[in-house]
């Protein structure tokens, strides 16, 4: 339907009877129906909500008028922000000194405090606000009250005024799913390694990967004391990706982003069967796909099981909002649905550009290898 209702003009025009025009679109059934309402600069009442007429965008005028911007578009603007406060966790642990280590499966699967707190914060958080939400972290962590300063009410009101694509406006929290990951490359936060660690906040709508927000607690460590550390990075199909700037391997060549701390056969194979100009084996499958879209790497390949729905969740859908895509070696998408399996045991291929080539060089003993199904 259109806009109706009664509408009030707010305050005076010094300027007399001027008036501009709004449109407003909004959509019934896939059917589109526009109409234009002339009113004053500045503010008016619609059905007794104060309106900015400075919302000329159709969309964000039709946020308006509904009062409350899209169920997806607010988790991604708390996503936001949880995250950043998962940041400052992260790094407030790594100050402390004690940073609380326990081995989980083994030398290579460890624990910190970090992973507890920050898990707690972005559960207790989101679930507080969204309690229909299905939210899956990685940390098997018992039920018990969280610490008041753990929570994040905040939202990033930059999302907030971004447009949803309109065919998330209706979705609803129960048919959302978000896959969490504390702190990707815990070895290597263990390690001092802190460029490689990343906290990955994930959601998925019908089984797909459509948003993602991406911390880099340490970014900039390296620069020395003083610095301002941590950045956000976040994406969402149909909108894109913000918080860097998008860049490809300069001269085309074929830079490999891979594991460091969990390679084997096949994963070498793969690797050398790409014939890259160089690889680079660094943590974490954030880190990697950052890799990816900051033109340091033109692909990324794990070809081994391993990583897990939460590693890869986030990273995807920023990768898939600026033309890239992720896959397991097979070529095949990934699935993010509540109850699939957590494993990704077809490994991880991602790649900005020219995904088709690099899944044509994947070795027929790697993907016999690996599981079909």
């Amino acid at each position: 339907m259109s806009p109706h209702g009664t509408i009030t003009y707010h305050g005076s025009n010094r300027t007399g009877t001027k008036t501009r025009t709004v449109q407003a679109r909004t959509r019934i059934s896939g059917c589109v129906s526009v109409c234009e309402l002339a009113v004053p600069p500045g503010l008016f009442y619609y059905n007794r909500k104060v309106i900015d007429s400075r919302y000329t965008d159709c969309y964000r005028f039709e946020n308006a008028m509904a009062g409350t911007p899209a169920v997806v578009m607010r988790l991604v603007a708390s996503a936001f922000a949880v995250a950043e406060r998962a940041g400052g966790i992260a790094r407030k642990v790594m100050r402390s000194g004690d940073l609380g280590i326990v081995e989980k499966t083994g030398a290579n699967d460890l624990q910190t405090l970090a992973d507890r707190l920050v898990q707690k914060s972005i559960c207790a958080s989101l679930s507080q606000h969204f309690p229909k939400v299905t939210i899956i972290g990685e940390e098997d962590l018992p039920a018990e009250a969280v610490e008041e300063e753990l929570i994040e009410n905040g939202q990033s009101e930059e999302i907030l005024q971004k447009p949803c694509p309109s065919e998330y406006i209706n979705i609803k929290e129960e048919e959302l799913v978000v896959w969490v990951d504390p702190l990707d490359g815990t070895k290597e936060y263990t390690e001092g390694l802190l460029d490689h660690v990343t906290v990955l906040i994930g959601i998925a709508y019908n089984g797909k990967a459509i948003a993602g927000v991406i911390n880099q607690p340490f970014f900039n460590y390296q620069l020395g004391p003083g610095t301002t550390l941590g950045r956000t990075l976040w994406g969402m199909l149909g909108l894109g990706a913000f918080g860097f700037e998008l860049k490809e391997v300069e001269g085309g060549k074929c830079i490999i982003t891979t594991t460091r701390s969990h390679s084997n056969k096949l994963v070498a194979d793969c690797v050398q069967a790409m014939e890259p100009h160089d690889v680079i084996k660094v943590g974490g499958a954030g880190n990697k796909i950052i890799q990816l879209v900051e033109g340091k790497a033109s692909a990324y390949v794990f070809a081994s099981p391993g990583c897990k729905k939460w590693d890869t969740c986030a990273p995807e859908a920023i990768l898939h909002a600026v033309g890239g895509k992720l896959t397991d070696m097979h070529g095949r998408a990934y699935k993010y649905h509540a109850d699939v399996k957590h494993m990704n045991s077809a490994g991880v291929l991602a790649t900005l550009r020219n995904h088709q080539y690099y899944i044509s060089r994947v070795p027929q003993s790697v993907l016999d290898a690996l599981p079909s199904d």
